[in-house]
């Protein structure tokens, strides 16, 4: 496995193609996903022998698997630290870390802003579908307020993480985003990732067929995402819909969606700056009801700050008023009025009973052993 040069073959996308079967769920996003990868990797220069991908816990981390390269398949939330001692160690390795919103955000969160704060050449590959799919659906950091799920069955009280505001508050040097099916941005960004030398963090909006179907469907889907994506370009300003008939302003230091014409022009809107942090963090923090999705071509990695985006920030819903009535507090504007049920039918009569039978096999367990002795 060494570099291509003169009379040897050059390295295609089937050469980074392991002889493991892919074990993911007919439809995932990580196909998509570790395809355009496994495309990527021939061109950007460097012998296969010194790829590493490594990874946590987690659907995504099953990604070292199939990939015709080196690897770990390491412990949840650890795969930076791992990286951090590689890439220490061996500078001369291109280190991927491939994770997911549950694995780096949660257990794995002090794990990475140090490495995106050390600004490690090394890129990350955060794959977002917010949730928990390998344990079969449970709300991840990312969840919006009040997903239900297995685990929250009366829909969620947590405050969702912005993966990249997060990673621009931790001083990331490369910032961007992707999404799982537009298979030419993904592999710009990828392909500018590698390129960019420090920390480099890309979130890939991905969707889980089984447990989140279309949590991302604004932006993927064909009628809706012209007038739901906001495409980033360095020097141009803030244009987006199907027409390019809106645009973004800046308007008492709050930005605004206005409609061009009527004496509003592309001069009146905000220019994007892959230079500027106080934009890119600007930026970040639009979503809808109210703003597109914004999604970068490509960051410039010559920048400590560069490009970023974001998926869009829910409005928070206050915490339900359980023993005043049996009708939900009042939700924040991007989020529909959703009664709930009276007391007496509420789901945690189920959660006790099962927590009885547990108590009781413990106790069966323990006598037992008890009998035994």
């Amino acid at each position: 496995m060494s570099a291509p040069g003169a009379g040897e073959p050059k390295l295609g996308k089937k050469d980074f193609v392991s002889d493991q079967d892919v074990r993911w769920c007919p439809g995932c996003g990580d196909y998509a996903i570790l395809s355009q990868v496994q495309k990527v990797l021939p061109e950007l220069g460097v012998p296969r022998e010194r790829f590493v991908f490594i990874s946590g816990i987690g659907c995504s981390s099953r990604f070292p698997y199939y990939v015709n390269t080196y690897g770990f398949h390491s412990i949840h939330g650890r795969a930076p630290a791992i990286a951090t001692g590689l890439k220490t160690s061996r500078p001369d390795l291109s280190v991927w870390v491939v994770t997911g919103d549950g694995d780096a955000l949660s257990i794995g969160g002090n794990h990475l802003i140090h490495i995106l704060r050390r600004n490690l050449d090394v890129n990350i590959l955060l794959f977002n579908n917010k949730i928990y799919g390998l344990t079969k659906g449970q709300y991840s950091p990312t969840s919006e307020v009040g997903k239900v799920t297995k685990s929250t069955p009366v829909g969620s009280i947590d405050h969702p993480f912005d993966p990249i505001a997060l990673a621009l508050g931790a001083e990331a040097s490369f910032v961007a985003r992707s999404v799982d099916v537009e298979t030419r941005h993904l592999q710009e960004i990828v392909r500018r990732a590698h390129e960019h030398k420090g920390a480099s963090f890309v979130e890939i909006l991905q969707n889980c067929n089984v447990f989140n179907d279309g949590a991302f469907a604004d932006v993927t889907e064909k009628a809706t995402k012209a007038d739901h994506t906001l495409v980033l370009e360095h020097g141009k300003p803030l244009v987006f819909g199907r027409d390019r008939d809106r645009g973004i302003r800046l308007r008492n230091f709050q930005p605004e969606v206005v409609r061009l014409g009527n004496g509003v022009g592309e001069a009146d809107l905000l220019v994007h700056d892959e230079t500027n942090p106080a934009l890119a963090y600007l930026i970040a923090r639009l979503g809808p009801p109210h703003f597109p999705v914004s999604s970068p071509p490509s960051p410039d990695p010559a920048t400590r700050t560069p490009s970023t985006s974001r998926w869009p920030r829910r409005a928070r819903r206050r915490r339900p008023t359980w023993g005043r009535s049996s009708t939900a507090a009042t939700p924040g504007p991007s989020a529909e009025p959703r009664a709930q049920a009276p007391r007496a039918t509420r789901p945690f009569g189920r959660c006790r009973r099962m927590l009885s039978r547990r108590r009781g096999r413990a106790r069966f367990r323990r006598a037992r052993r008890s009998a035994a002795a």
